[in-house]
């Protein structure tokens, strides 16, 4: 099964762009941490591709998607994305606004459904917490949950899987903190990259 990661510098999460295989090649968040499991369990059994690019919005994403995604022909497909959209907004005025978000994440998946029609898709929620990098504004970082209704209901929708993860970060972030988690926020610490592949993990889990 190839499994291909989609997403922001979440995803990316420093990874080696010069090599498709390999441990550089998945960077040094929960990708990597999602292909040391399937990898281990079985060696032969998995293709895992990071296709995360930092900084990334929606928009990206369906920029660069034949390139970075149909050319790959993934059997799974496994996006994450929405903390750029509004985080370009609030820092450079370029962000994508809900209506859009929605349009255009619709179009991505409408798209890959009809250009890989066999292929099975996973929707992760965006995420946030109080931070260095979200302080400041964080009641516009806030809408970040809006953002994830709308990958819930297009995961609903077209029935897909979803998998939430806000809740998840706001439950460890208030037993030991949100640094220990997001260490700005947005980025996800070893703890937090851990968190998101535990919970990737249990649901592949079920859908595999």
């Amino acid at each position: 099964m190839k499994i291909l990661f989609f997403g922001d510098s979440i995803t990316d999460a420093n990874r080696d762009r010069e090599t498709d295989c390999g441990l550089r090649s998945y960077g040094v968040g929960f990708v990597r941490t999602i292909a040391g499991k399937l990898l281990f369990d079985e060696p032969t059994g998995y293709t895992i591709i990071n296709r995360g690019v930092s900084g990334n919005r929606i928009v990206d994403l369906y920029a660069r998607i034949k390139k970075d995604l149909w050319n790959e022909t993934p059997d799974f497909l496994s996006i994450l994305i929405g903390v750029n959209d509004i985080w370009h907004e609030i820092a450079h005025q370029n962000g994508v606004d809900l209506a859009r978000f929605e349009r255009i994440y619709r179009s991505i998946i409408e798209e890959t459904q009809e250009r890989l029609p066999n292929i099975k898709i996973l929707l992760c929620e965006p995420f946030v917490l109080l931070g260095a990098a979200t302080q400041d504004a964080y009641e516009r970082f806030l809408e970040v949950k809006e953002y994830a209704k709308i990958v819930k209901k297009l995961a609903e929708e077209y029935g897909l899987y979803f998998l939430p993860l806000q809740d998840k970060f706001d439950e460890y972030s208030e037993k030991y903190g949100a640094t220990q988690y997001l260490f700005d926020g947005v980025h996800p610490s070893v703890a937090g990259a851990q968190l998101i592949a535990n919970e990737w993990l249990a649901l592949f889990e079920e859908i595999k």
